[in-house]
């Protein structure tokens, strides 16, 4: 009945049937139309490029992208040493999180050259921690990808990433910000390229980090090393403790409970001149520490209970000083890999692996004692801290705690190292990519 009466309308005294009628219902369905859908779609790809980005755009953006599904973003190989990897590697978890995207899997590094970049052996990243156990543990905070996963692999916008002293943190931040909001970060992939850009610029809070590090667990095959090593380590604890208890029928002691402490001994030729230079720079004279020096302050630690194994963990390919298994106090058992018979275990692994291992090994020591200004005993610190704070641990110096840390390059009481634990309020790593001689316990 409607539509009947609709046909015998006539607008502005025109007939449906004109010509002139329909050009002018026409035009208002077409304002109509504009009105209702345009607006939608007026910020999609509505203005040109920035300049104030270092980026080169080599697809256009896909559509099928703001439908939801999963966006991600790749980095170059990750370089250095195992810790500086480590970092590396959370800087681009966390610059992920930031773009809201998934970090595609990344490759590190076996080996270890500083410049020789060409020559460093890729090394995947779920052949040293494992892939599915990372995602569980940061589950809601950040997430890794594999590539399978990626619908799109074409669809690709590259993001420089600047470097050199004028590429300052503050740039580098302000380029995030304005890129997280910019059209172009809808592709599905964004890789990020440059001169190794996670190594330098931090963003983000120790916490932060913490919580990345809290979800890097080693692969079975890496663990199972550490843990023959530890066995060692415990054994010949035991051993002496059955001798100096004259093997006593009521000894309440198993090769699990025998207690060792792990030095990180750094007296290497390239930490030696590394860590000079740096005192020079910084004009800070607590730095270095002969071999001398450790000895003594880790044999003043107050309530040690002897005898006790002590691990060093030594760079052995750098080390020139042979004597380090002489001279300890009483009471103390110094080891390394040859004396525990484990040198051709660490041997058969690159360089990467056998970091891996003996950062376990020091890791799950009763007793941590390293130098504040080496990123391996830092990052060490920071675990055991963090470990301490899940536990709702409140002491966190001192021998009565968990997982006592020490820095034997910082003077304690008497003469002892420094009670150290990591500063979880900090609003950066610095300290801890660095080194640093406040350390949160004095």
């Amino acid at each position: 009945m409607e539509l009947v009466c609709f046909k015998q309308l006539k607008f502005f005294g025109l007939h449906m049937n004109s010509l002139v009628y329909k050009c002018v219902v026409f035009l208002l369905l077409a304002l109509v139309f504009r009105a209702l859908w345009l607006p939608r779609f007026s910020g999609f790809r509505g203005f040109e490029q920035s300049n104030m980005f270092p980026f080169n755009s080599r697809l256009s953006l896909n559509p099928e992208l703001e439908t939801g599904k999963s966006k991600f973003m790749e980095v170059p190989q990750i370089v250095w040493g195992l810790n500086n990897q480590k970092i590396a590697f959370a800087r681009a978890c966390l610059t992920a999180r930031m773009l809201n995207r998934t970090l595609l899997m990344p490759s590190l590094s076996a080996s270890l050259f500083y410049k020789e970049v060409d020559q460093l052996k890729p090394i995947s990243f779920d052949k040293v921690f494992q892939f599915e156990e990372f995602n569980s543990r940061c589950k809601g905070f950040v997430q890794l990808g594999r590539y399978s996963e990626v619908s799109n692999r074409t669809d690709v916008f590259e993001l420089q990433k600047g470097s050199g002293r004028r590429w300052t943190v503050e740039k580098d931040l302000e380029q995030l910000r304005h890129f997280s909001q910019h059209p172009d970060n809808g592709h599905e992939i964004i890789r990020i390229v440059g001169k190794n850009p996670f190594l330098w610029h931090d963003h983000w809070p120790t916490k932060d980090y913490a919580k990345i590090f809290e979800c890097l667990v080693l692969v079975e095959e890496i663990s199972r090393e550490a843990d023959k090593v530890v066995s060692k380590i415990r054994e010949i604890g035991l051993e002496e403790r059955r001798i100096v208890d004259s093997l006593q029928e009521n000894i309440n002691i198993t090769l699990q409970t025998v207690p060792y402490v792990a030095v990180h001994m750094r007296i290497e030729k390239d930490w030696m001149i590394h860590c000079k230079k740096l005192e020079q720079r910084l004009n800070v004279s607590e730095i270095c520490s002969s071999k001398d020096q450790i000895m003594q302050r880790v044999g003043n630690i107050v309530g040690l209970d002897t005898p006790i194994v002590i691990y060093l963990a030594v760079a052995d390919d750098l080390l020139e000083d042979n004597s380090i298994l002489e001279g300890w106090g009483k009471g103390l058992l110094p080891v390394e890999k040859k004396k525990l018979g484990v040198f051709d275990t660490y041997k058969k692994h690159p360089y990467l692996i056998q970091s891996a291992i003996d950062y376990e090994v020091c890791l799950r020591s009763d007793v941590f004692v390293g130098n504040s200004f080496s990123t391996f005993s830092s990052l060490i610190v920071l675990d055991r801290t963090q470990s301490m704070i899940s536990m709702n641990l409140k002491e966190r110096c001192g021998l009565d705690v968990r997982w006592p840390s020490y820095a034997y390059n910082l003077e304690g009481e008497p003469n002892g190292p420094r009670p150290w634990a990591a500063n979880m309020s900090d609003v950066s790593l610095r300290a801890i990519s660095y080194g640093s001689n406040h350390v949160s316990c004095r």
